[in-house]
């Protein structure tokens, strides 16, 4: 996958689930430590939201665009679907906007639909692939 899931101003965490702790910006009044451990957990935190139809959590398959985190510890995440036809689309963003919620130290997350640039399977990490047999 070549587009990143931004954690602005402390981090970034690639699409593919690499490293959750590359950079650092010393503007941010949450101390870089915590922001990289708050990373990290949100990541883990949004593999355990799973589309119902497809067996593979919404971080793999690249669904997942853009994570932000604010100086007040609000988590703003760009997610898009698979289809803008989803028959989920109603329960999946509340689904992340609540395993988000439940990490420590999140004060409160939001969570925006976009459509640009248009999800497709290329975006799927290697283990989505592997378990959804698609190589």
């Amino acid at each position: 996958m070549t587009d990143e899931a931004n954690l602005a101003g402390t981090e970034s965490v690639s699409s593919d689930g690499a490293d959750a702790a590359d950079a650092t910006d010393s503007s941010s009044n949450v101390p870089a430590d915590e922001m990289a451990r708050m990373g990290e957990d949100i990541v883990g935190a949004l593999k355990t939201v799973y589309d119902p139809e497809i067996p593979a959590d919404l971080y793999e398959l690249g669904l997942i665009y853009k994570i932000v985190i604010d100086d007040d510890r609000t988590v703003n995440i760009e997610m898009t679907l698979t289809s803008p036809n989803c028959p989920s689309a109603a329960e999946l963003p509340g689904q992340i906007e609540n395993a988000v919620k439940s990490v420590s130290g999140v004060q409160g997350a939001k969570v925006a639909i976009v459509w640009e640039p248009a999800w497709d399977p290329s975006r799927m990490s290697d283990e989505a692939r592997t378990v959804l047999n698609m190589w």
